[in-house]
């Protein structure tokens, strides 16, 4: 638990020590879930954008018996003629804990992200299916998603 608390705190620290060129928010922290075929997983989520196009993401997500730890890479663009609404694409890493275990999954993403305008909120939906390759069988898993509510800073 000490090392999520500092994971959470050094996204924290560079959120609010960065000077960001995205106009939209610099950084988030809220709530995020992983949903679809499988169990829902449920925990913290935070959000930086290191330049105005380039975000990371960290999910610390739990289940019935397992935990994840995802990190991802974002790449923003926004749309046209609306503020504060933006489509991503990228990828990264999930780590799932289970029975004094652990399993390292491949999980691309892509999904919408809007910020609420003069109010500190941002709501992201993703595709986030994941991909294991392991010693026994290998695994791709299509109907997973992504649902999160961050307060922005």
């Amino acid at each position: 638990m000490k090392k999520t608390t500092f994971f959470v705190a050094c996204f924290l620290l560079l959120g609010t020590l960065a000077i960001s060129a995205q106009s939209n928010y610099a950084t988030a922290l809220g709530l995020g879930i992983d949903f679809g075929d499988g169990q829902t997983l449920v925990g913290p989520s935070v959000k930086h954008f290191f330049t105005e196009n380039h975000a990371g993401l960290g999910e610390l997500t739990f289940g019935d018996n397992v935990t994840f730890l995802t990190l991802m890479y974002q790449y923003h663009k926004e749309f046209p003629n609306a503020d504060g609404f933006q489509w991503f694409a990228g990828g990264g890493p999930s780590i799932a804990f289970f029975d004094g275990d652990s399993d390292v999954l491949l999980r691309p993403v892509v999904g919408l992200d809007y910020k609420i305008a003069n109010v500190p909120l941002a709501i992201s939906f993703d595709w986030r299916p994941w991909i294991y390759f392991g010693d026994t069988n290998d695994d791709f898993e299509a109907a997973r998603f992504g649902l999160s509510f961050r307060y922005t800073f």
